[in-house]
């Protein structure tokens, strides 16, 4: 099974601040929120790497981003001057540190993840097309950050250094096709500008919290959980990826509508439905007219039903639950999503969100109330042979 402990580790990056020694945004500015743009600049460079006609190995990419993860959350806020001095002249001896203190998180984690994060990091020629992307979508997220504390910082010693250092790295940057495609569509630049405003959309906004979180946070956490989970049921290439990009884009609408607590929308019967009607008009309204035209329907798949299991036959969805997807439609061909597994790994997130801040000392009834209600509702639930029900119950102790 997915060990709690990577879980825990998961969300420890919710604490790693970022240019935590320049003037910055009070939100938006930690380890998983750059990680987490940094993963849909990841998404859209490999779509146009394909619209190149280039070839991508999704398995790869999504393994990259999420070893990269990791990685970077073991090391924790290490400034990225001396942390990319100290890989360049001892390199391998950190990552073996890294591969170290992950092995007993990692080990049991099934599609041969440790042996290929083993690969990654000590093969140079391995994945070489998809670490160029992360690698080019990394410094693309960072100028992003840059570009918004800059102005702050102007006088402070060497932030021109700085800013030379950040606009340098993009050229340096191995060629590839997708490198240049992205810069000819503006539209893409924009739209990943949009996503970016979840970085400073808090959750549970009418609740205080230590640590606060983001909604850009929280979709890389679920896209994990879900992408660990379907290795932990051995799915298929397909329903690998499409759930770990359908975790990543579930919350995608409310960069549009933001982040509506999930009181206010049960509270008052049909409200629940209108915000979706109004979130998918937003959708193809403002979102889709930024993108390739190719590229619509995959982001209607992971955020129109997004919570609902689901395949493709002859390019009509036809709504299914997970376990027949195991039984009968577990092949690439159907385009198999497990909503039911994203919805679950939501929810533990939120779970787990309550739970750290009451071990921080936050104890309010709102908590208090979310995490009782959160496990009663997922004390007992299994899906496709993961008992879901054990997290939620070695979380609450």
């Amino acid at each position: 099974m997915i060990k709690p402990s990577l879980i825990s580790l998961i969300h420890k990056s919710t604490v790693i601040q970022r240019w935590n020694d320049h003037i910055r945004p009070f939100t938006g500015f930690t380890e998983i929120d750059k990680q987490a743009h940094k993963t849909f600049y990841a998404f859209a460079l490999a779509k146009c790497q394909e619209d190149c006609g280039g070839e991508i190995d999704y398995g790869k990419l999504i393994d990259g981003i999420v070893f990269e993860f990791l990685h970077r959350i073991i090391l924790t806020d290490i400034k990225p001057p001396i942390y990319y001095k100290l890989i360049d002249s001892m390199g391998d001896g950190i990552n073996l540190w890294v591969e170290k203190e992950l092995e007993p998180s990692i080990k049991d984690i099934k599609g041969n993840f440790a042996e290929k994060f083993h690969k990654y990091y000590f093969d140079k020629d391995y994945s070489k097309t998809e670490k160029n992307i992360i690698k080019f979508a990394h410094y693309l997220a960072t100028k992003w950050e840059f570009d918004i504390i800059y102005p702050m910082n102007i006088g402070m010693y060497n932030i021109e250094k700085t800013k030379n250092e950040v606009d340098s790295s993009l050229s340096r940057c191995e060629w590839f096709e997708g490198k240049k495609a992205i810069y000819q569509n503006p539209g893409i630049f924009e739209f990943l500008n949009l996503i970016g405003q979840l970085r400073f959309q808090q959750r549970w906004t009418a609740t205080a919290r230590i640590p606060q979180t983001t909604v850009m946070g929280h979709t890389l956490v679920v896209a994990i959980l879900s992408y660990l989970f379907t290795l932990e049921i051995d799915g298929c290439s397909k329903r690998c990826e499409n759930n770990f990009f359908g975790g990543l884009f579930h919350d995608l609408p409310e960069v549009l509508t933001r982040d509506i607590i999930s009181p206010v929308k049960s509270g008052v019967e049909g409200l629940d439905e209108i915000i979706k009607n109004i979130e998918d008009s937003h959708m193809k309204e403002i979102i889709y007219p930024l993108i390739p035209s190719n590229w619509v329907s995959q982001l209607e798949y992971y955020t129109m039903e997004e919570f609902e299991s689901k395949i493709l036959i002859d390019n009509k969805l036809e709504i299914v639950s997970s376990e027949e997807i195991d039984q009968m439609y577990n092949i690439d061909k159907f385009s198999p999503y497990d909503g039911k597994i994203i919805r679950v790994c939501d929810h533990m997130s939120a779970f787990l969100e309550a739970h750290l801040s009451v071990q921080n000392g936050i104890q309010s009834q709102s908590l208090l109330k979310a995490i009782e209600t959160l496990y009663d509702k997922y004390k007992s639930t299994v899906i496709s042979g993961v008992d879901f029900g054990l997290y939620f119950e070695f979380f609450k102790g």
